[in-house]
């Protein structure tokens, strides 16, 4: 069985020095990024891929920050070439090791998102496009985004969704700043939650069938929450006075728990075993994919790997839906066999 890392991240040494020229001095999220070894230096990368056996392989992705919060429309498309090109080039080079990465969409750029994510999928083989929970700031359901999403849907490849938010979005109305990294630990759930329900309520899943997207660690808060994500909602607009919110749930074609439910999670869960648990409860056997974060951990790499793969190894569940986790939901969403 092989055992398919399927929201890993990286830095190819081209990425970086094209961000470096546009960020200057790096800091808060991309210092710690820079930080890393193994985001940066492949041969730490193989010494703790070869900790996990021929089996462990990954799916590559570009770690944060998300291109449109560098830098302009322009130079967010030139680093999505280049962290494309670079990672088509580690996958065709490594393929045992990489059968796969995941192209960022320059959303902030409406003119090229659409021609640059057909480029990575289509010409370079990305086995789908990386977007964040929110565009600097903007939500993602907005129309100048739509066309990505159309064509996302048609393309029959996964959006990978990841959280975006910095210690700028304050906790409390009277602060500027959020204190003790509490925009990191809630933030991102909350994040990830936020946009699942924009895309949910605006109806984008009617407008464009077939549009698959996966949910960074384990779906954020989404599971947890059923009963205020499903019965709660039902009672959408009850609480609201100055306009009709019941709307935008009763025009949907069919219930909204249901489209919540069509979400992909993944089980990067920094070792929780709940919420791996809740998430395969919640999204169902067949929409969980095995992923470990890697290399963000204490470690430097080895320890979410490790830890997420103990988990799932020692879940009191059947062979077939170990297999599923592992390896076999993955084939089947990115299109690739091992």
């Amino acid at each position: 069985m092989k055992k398919i890392d399927v929201f890993t991240h990286i830095w190819p040494m081209e990425y970086l020095d094209a961000l470096g020229k546009v960020t200057g001095e790096m800091t808060a999220i991309t210092a710690r990024s820079n930080g890393v070894p193994m985001m940066t230096n492949l041969d730490r990368r193989f010494e703790v891929m070869d900790m996990f056996g021929d089996d462990y392989c990954q799916i590559l992705s570009l770690a944060a920050p998300a291109l449109e919060m560098v830098g302009t429309p322009e130079q967010a498309l030139h680093l999505s070439k280049v962290g494309s090109d670079s990672m088509a080039e580690l996958c065709q080079k490594y393929p045992d090791r990489f059968p796969g990465f995941i192209g960022t969409a320059p959303i902030s750029n409406p003119d090229a998102m659409v021609e640059e994510s057909r480029r990575a999928i289509e010409d370079l083989g990305a086995v789908g496009m990386q977007i964040y929970t929110n565009v600097a700031g903007a939500p993602l359901d907005l129309a100048e985004y739509e066309p990505f999403f159309e064509y996302m849907a048609k393309s029959g490849k996964m959006v990978w969704m990841h959280p975006a938010r910095g210690q700028n979005f304050s906790d409390y109305l009277t602060e500027d700043r959020s204190e003790y990294e509490i925009w990191w630990t809630f933030g991102w759930p909350y994040e990830t939650s936020a946009a699942m329900a924009r895309m949910v309520f605006s109806g984008l899943f009617d407008k464009y069938p077939g549009l698959k997207v996966l949910t960074h660690h384990a779906g954020g808060m989404v599971p947890f929450f059923e009963g205020r994500v499903g019965a709660g909602w039902d009672q959408m607009g009850k609480r609201t006075t100055d306009r009709d919110l019941s709307v935008a749930r009763t025009n949907l074609n069919k219930p909204h728990l249901e489209y919540f439910k069509d979400f992909y999670a993944d089980t990067a869960s920094f070792g929780s075993v709940k919420a791996i648990e809740h998430a395969i409860e919640f999204f169902g056997e067949d929409h969980v994919l095995f992923a470990s974060d890697a290399p963000f951990d204490p470690e430097g790499g080895p320890m979410y790997i490790r830890e997420t793969i103990k988990i799932i190894d020692n879940m009191d569940i059947s062979d077939e839906l170990r297999y599923k986790l592992y390896q076999g939901n993955a084939e089947k969403m990115l299109g690739i066999k091992l």
